[in-house]
């Protein structure tokens, strides 16, 4: 089966190290400050010369709570208020970038994240809209795939219709957990009500698609605990569900220094609530697309998985990673063409470059024919779980065993261990490394020796 999963404790405690996530390759650490304004808008030629289809993503950077365990660019605040230099300021960078596409660039891919993108008054919601189509040729007949993250505390039906009525027609729910004693001990206290109401709704207001968001490795979880809150998660019927490692890094996120290190399940039970977790939800017709995702068998994902076309990029699993990706906001990240850049991460820092008339564009790198070469590699493995060596040969230019030479003992003693099969022909990732894909990326990755792995979370 294209998702069967073998599970093998000894293979997994010997790969699970810290590694990229891959959403892109070169990763986010191999940015650099060489990488402007400039470079965006040349990205931005091109990419109109080439009428090439686009992906935006919008960062909403407020919340109204902190939740501990969180890694994300965020604002805490109750002051509503906030949002609106923010938002006047992103309505300038949606004009300038909007000035340098033409209008037949359709937006097939839309989506707000945050933060808390329902952090936003319907008023405000309904002005972002309407200058995103003022200045994007947005799709008016449902066929784009437009989503964006919903905080049930912060939303209800009329939120919900709003949404639909705005052109919004798949949601991600963030969840975590229902254990009240794990919602405790992350200060996000949720119940099961709260997020059926908007699941409900979505049902009942016709969006494409509900994906919803759990954390294993929580404080205070259990493998009973989660199982429970897993069961009736499923009976949810999401047709998307991604089940993230928590990775406890309270030197790097500030927040996560609230969470008491005795609390966290050990090892041992991380791996057993990940192991139960996969079984859960095989059992309920759920395919894994790989890592921490799964889907439905009719879900998009899975369609794509099933006939090659599935890609990966800064959202993570896409249909649409034929597109340029064009990131709006504080920390926004784009991908236009082979131009990585990101804004800036300083909500201040940001807002003062677009008060100014110019872009926020403060980092990123250009890939050159090699980092081109390890991508494609690393997009059909972590993608397809699988690579035919000609097809990269046929398309680089190169001999695959002469130009990996160095990897080549590496993947050898990956065959050997059972995590793939391997001859002069392909790779194919075995049951036994499905979960583990990460690791086999990594041996594609040039640049890990330079930034080291402790940026990155444990593979599982």
């Amino acid at each position: 089966m294209l998702d069967a999963i073998h599970w093998d404790t000894d293979l997994i405690r010997r790969y699970d190290q810290a590694g990229p996530r891959y959403t892109s390759y070169p990763t986010a650490a191999q940015f650099h400050s060489g990488i402007g304004p400039f470079d965006l808008l040349h990205a931005l030629r091109d990419s109109r010369q080439a009428q090439r289809p686009i992906s935006l993503y919008l960062h909403v950077p407020f919340c109204a709570h902190v939740c501990y365990y969180c890694a994300c660019n965020k604002v805490i605040t109750k002051d509503r208020g906030r949002a609106q230099a923010y938002l006047r300021e992103l309505g300038h960078e949606i004009a300038i970038v909007g000035r340098h596409l033409d209008r037949s660039q359709t937006i097939e891919q839309l989506h707000f994240g945050g933060g808390t993108p329902t952090f936003l008054s319907h008023d405000e919601l309904r002005q972002l809209m309407g200058q995103l189509r003022e200045h994007f040729s947005l799709l008016d007949d449902d066929s784009g795939d437009y989503s964006i993250e919903i905080d049930p505390r912060e939303a209800d039906w009329s939120t919900m219709g709003l949404l639909r009525e705005l052109g919004f027609n798949r949601i991600s729910i963030g969840v975590q957990d229902l254990d009240p004693a794990v919602q405790r001990a992350v200060n996000r206290l949720q119940s099961l009500e709260e997020t059926r109401a908007i699941v409900e709704a979505a049902h009942t207001l016709q969006f494409r698609s509900v994906n919803i968001d759990l954390i294993y490795g929580l404080p205070l979880q259990t493998p009973a605990s989660f199982a429970t809150t897993l069961s009736e998660v499923i009976a949810l019927q999401p047709d998307r569900l991604s089940l993230f490692n928590y990775a406890h890094l309270p030197e790097r996120f500030m927040p996560q220094r609230r969470i008491e290190r005795g609390d966290l399940p050990s090892p041992g039970d991380k791996l057993t609530i990940l192991h139960n977790s996969i079984e859960q939800l095989r059992a309920a017709g759920y395919r894994h697309i790989g890592m921490d995702h799964f889907a439905l068998a009719d879900d998009d994902l899975a369609i794509a998985q099933e006939d090659g076309s599935l890609q990966r990029n800064f959202q993570g699993y896409t249909t649409h990673g034929h597109c340029d990706l064009i990131g709006l906001g504080v920390s926004a990240i784009s991908q236009v063409g082979d131009l990585y850049c990101q804004n800036s991460s300083d909500l201040a820092d940001y807002q003062q470059h677009l008060s100014s008339g110019q872009l926020a564009t403060q980092r990123g790198l250009h890939c050159n024919g090699d980092d081109r070469l390890r991508r494609a590699v690393i997009q059909r493995l972590i993608c397809d779980f699988s690579l035919r060596f000609a097809d990269i040969e046929r398309d680089h230019g190169i001999d695959f065993r002469h130009y990996f030479s160095a990897a080549w003992p590496q993947l050898q003693q990956m065959a050997r261990d059972g995590l793939i099969g391997l001859d002069n022909q392909a790779i194919v990732v075995q049951p036994a490394g499905r979960l583990l894909v990460r690791a086999l990326c990594m041996v594609f990755d040039r640049y890990l020796h330079q930034h080291g792995q402790q940026r990155f979370s444990q593979v599982i």
